[in-house]
Parts: C-alpha cells; sequence; structure tokens
C-alpha cells in the first residue's frame, strides 16, 4: 500500500511531514511518496542525522506550494506544479492509494474534486471527522467544513455518505442518522433544515438509512446518533465547539488538581486515565479528516499538524484505502436514483 504525502503542506512543513512520515514508513510498514521540493526535503534528513529513507519510500519533485491564501478555484492551473496538484494527479493516475496534506482546506477540496474526481452521482464531497462520545463510540459530523452552503439534496447525499462510512470504518451495522437542528420538532430550523427534513425522511421510509430525526447539538457528544447531518459552516462552528469545550475541560482539570498537595496526589493516581481522555479529543493523535465522496481517500490533515499528526495521519490514510468506501456510495446512490425513478413511474 502506498501513500502519497504533501510534504510541504501545513505550517510545520516539511520538517514535520518529513520526519512524520518516516515515523509512518518505520512504524506501519507503509509505502510513502514524498511530493515536495527536493532539496528541502534532503536538508530536513541531513539536519536529522537521516543519510537514506526507509525501503519504500521515495521522492517526488514537487518545485511549488500551494499557499493557504491562494484561490482555490485558481490552484489547478496556477499552481500545477505544486506539491499538492502534483500528488493529486500521482493518486489519479494510479501510483498511490491514498492522499495525505496539511494544506490549504478549499485548495485540497477543488483539487481532489476536479483531479481525483467525485464518485458517480455524488453532488459535494464531505469532510466528515468521527468524534468520541459519551457511549464509547464515535460520531461522524457530515459535513464540518467542506461546504458553506449546501442545498437539502446535499444534506440528504451527506446522510448517506456518513451512514456508508459509520458502517464500513465504525462498524456500525445500521447507523443512526440525524440531522442537526436547534430542536427535535420537524418544524424546526430554516426552510433548509425543514426540506432536509423531508427528503431524509423519504430515504428512512425507502430504507435507504436509518433517518432517526432532528438532534439538537448537545446530543452529538451524548452519542445520541451515530452520523449528524448538517452543512458545513454549522458542522464547522460544533467541530470547533466541541475541541474547545474539551481544551477548557482538560485545563480545568488541572487547575483543580494543582490546587494543593492532595489533589496533585489524586492526580497522581488517575494521571494516566485523564491523559487518555484527552489523547481522544487530540488532533495529534486523530491525524486528519477523510474527504468522503472522492474516488480514492484524500485526508485532510490539520495545518498545525506536527510530527506526531502526520505519522497518524498517514496511518488514518492507509486505513481509508483498506476500507475504501467507493463501491458502498456507488450503490447507495443508485439505490436512491432507481427509488425514485419507480415512484415517478
Amino acid at each position: 500500500m502506498k501513500i502519497i504525502l504533501d510534504a510541504m503542506g501545513g505550517d510545520l512543513a516539511p520538517e514535520a511531514a518529513v520526519l512524520g512520515a518516516i515515523d509512518a514508513a518505520r512504524d506501519f510498514g507503509a509505502e510513502i511518496t514524498l511530493v515536495g521540493r527536493s532539496e528541502e526535503i534532503l536538508e530536513v534528513m541531513r539536519k536529522n542525522g537521516i543519510n537514506d529513507l526507509p525501503a519504500g519510500m521515495e521522492i517526488a519533485g514537487a518545485d511549488d506550494v500551494v499557499d493557504m491564501h491562494d484561490d482555490p478555484g485558481t490552484v489547478i492551473h496556477k499552481r500545477k506544479n505544486s506539491s499538492m496538484v502534483i500528488g493529486l494527479r500521482l493518486l489519479a493516475d494510479g501510483q498511490g492509494d491514498a492522499f495525505v496534506s496539511a494544506g490549504s482546506t478549499g485548495a485540497l477540496l477543488t483539487g481532489a474534486t476536479l483531479i481525483v474526481k467525485r464518485v458517480k452521482g455524488i453532488r459535494r464531497a464531505a469532510m466528515a471527522p468521527a468524534m468520541p462520545n459519551k457511549k464509547g463510540g464515535n460520531t461522524v459530523i457530515c459535513d464540518c467544513g467542506a461546504n458553506a452552503e449546501c442545498t437539502p439534496e446535499f444534506l440528504l447525499q451527506f446522510g448517506l455518505v456518513g451512514s456508508a462510512y459509520a458502517k464500513k470504518k465504525l462498524g456500525i451495522e445500521n447507523p443512526r442518522v440525524g440531522l442537526l437542528n436547534i430542536g427535535t420538532e420537524d418544524s424546526k430550523g430554516t426552510q433548509l433544515q425543514r426540506d432536509a427534513y423531508a427528503l431524509l425522511t423519504d430515504a428512512a421510509n425507502r430504507g435507504l438509512l436509518n433517518f432517526v430525526g432532528n438532534v439538537e447539538a448537545r446530543d452529538v457528544p451524548l452519542g445520541e446518533v451515530d452520523v449528524v447531518v448538517c452543512d458545513g459552516f454549522t458542522g464547522n462552528v460544533l467541530l470547533k465547539s466541541i475541541e474547545g469545550t474539551a481544551m477548557f475541560m482538560g485545563s480545568l482539570m488541572k487547575k483543580v488538581f494543582k490546587k494543593n498537595v492532595f489533589s496533585k496526589l489524586g492526580y497522581l493516581l488517575c494521571s494516566s486515565g485523564v491523559k487518555q481522555m484527552m489523547k481522544l479529543m487530540d488532533y495529534h493523535e486523530i491525524g486528519g479528516t477523510q474527504l468522503l465522496g472522492i474516488k480514492k481517500p484524500v485526508i485532510k490533515a490539520h495545518g498545525a499538524s506536527d510530527r506526531l499528526a502526520f505519522r497518524n495521519a498517514v496511518k488514518q490514510a492507509m486505513d481509508a484505502a483498506q476500507n475504501d468506501i467507493t463501491q458502498d456510495l456507488e450503490q447507495a446512490l443508485a439505490l436512491l436514483a432507481k427509488s425514485r425513478e419507480q415512484t415517478n413511474d
């Protein structure tokens, strides 16, 4: 299995990307193609006392880099020699099984859509992280930032995409799908939510997914659903709010434990559990988010990814390639189209 890695994307590139990739090759046996400025990649290796790339690793030269301020719509043409664009083309040409980048989200989404292409029938690719919940499982948030403006049809597809992902990746046989809203009643929300509710309900009646209705934001970390459907703007606010709350609670716990000698002793007794809990929400441990709806796995790593985060992003890319949901999505969309045709007849 070969993973293509954008060595120049991210705040800490190329050092974090190169060293993280080398760790992944060593720890997971991954074959990795580093795409970027060859001399800068080699300089990182020399600086860290690494004389040769591990077996299975190689460098694909790319002279240019996508800037975070570049217009996503022009990247393919104006930055055609960039590490991101060249890496996506390598993936599209079959020279790798998955692609990882910590570069611009907009540019990556546009590039993946136009170069690697969407799964047949998918209107928009979506970002769908799996967040840990109170019940010990994970809740997929679809979409969490790729599509700020959506139509009801997009949200219906996010439900199908998220459901397929939860089945294949998380092993949930019949994922509960909920629509993020300001209340559980079917009359709640804007016209977008009300229309999407009707489409999701219809799809559930056709047996295409297990739609359980509207859910409020607080229901997501509580694990009331396995997949929460929302537009990218709302999903991103939800995701960042959960992350911020987790960071706040973590800092609050530290203050409590440092209060006196007795609380410090208490921390020593439960420190391993606290650290394990904090890892669940740490993007360094998670690695990144897959763009669902693209023909081949594309992983968006956090812009501030360090060595550990890139290592784990490669692992996530390997898992995504092994649990490819392309065929599942095509089948779900084909069933939706067929059932609609039968209704029209």
